[in-house]
């Protein structure tokens, strides 16, 4: 663990690829001590809603608590509820078939290494060196009753862009998921291989997250996650 974590309130914006606006996002973080609570929203303008809270430690590593995923709305073919706590213990979450039939809840297990870290992807690419070549975690993916995979993640370089007019640039990093077993063999050929992830890191003292690309749910589109700030209505204040 090289930065640790506490409590902040970030902006973000969601776009398909052709600039378009889908949805704003917070990402909420907050530290008791300890044990950190991150709450990532994205509120789109369908009226879909893409909601985790993930819950870790920190004390020389990042350990999961728990990291509970919603996705809901016109923008999600398919609605996802899924609990996975560190104990291995996986609670999914369906509605019903037919309206007003009740939600239907399950529960399975899966042995977890130490390492699983659903919801601290962007935490983790924070407390990697760029000069390290290779680094792998595991984490379930939300996939019929939960399957663990394992993430690849890579340094590709660095990439400038701009904070208004002054330069910068971020660390590139490509993560793939590594689905392993049969379905990994066969997933390129029949179409279900997850597209590469991308994100891109301000390097330094305090590091950043400011893009990522990749796909939000299985077999989704890819989207581009940014930092945003706020506008404010009628006269720049600034300029007084």
């Amino acid at each position: 663990m090289l930065h640790s974590q506490g409590s902040y309130h970030g902006f973000l914006t969601l776009k398909d690829l052709s600039g378009r606006l889908l949805a704003m996002g917070d990402l909420v973080q907050v530290a008791h001590g300890e044990r950190i609570t991150s709450r990532l929203t994205f509120h789109f303008r369908d009226g879909s809603v893409d909601d985790e809270t993930t819950i870790f430690t920190q004390w020389k590593t990042f350990q999961l608590v728990s990291d509970h995923h919603v996705q809901r709305g016109p923008s999600f073919p398919k609605p996802i509820d899924y609990l996975v706590e560190a104990n291995g213990d996986i609670t999914i979450r369906e509605p019903g078939e037919r309206r007003g039939e009740p939600v239907k809840v399950a529960t399975n297990h899966i042995d977890l290494p130490p390492d699983t870290y659903n919801g601290l992807e962007f935490i983790t690419l924070l407390n990697i060196s760029p000069r390290t070549p290779e680094t792998k975690v595991a984490m379930v993916a939300p996939t019929g009753k939960g399957r663990l995979v394992h993430l690849s993640i890579k340094p590709e370089g660095e990439d400038a862009f701009m904070l208004g007019f002054v330069h910068h640039k971020a660390t590139h990093y490509r993560i793939h998921i590594e689905l392993g077993g049969i379905a990994g063999v066969v997933a390129p050929v029949i179409g279900k291989q997850p597209e590469d992830l991308h994100i891109w890191i301000l390097d330094g003292d305090a590091p950043s997250v400011v893009k990522f690309e990749g796909q939000l749910y299985e077999s989704g589109p890819v989207w581009r996650v940014e930092l945003n700030a706020p506008a404010w209505p009628g006269t720049n204040r600034a300029s007084r």
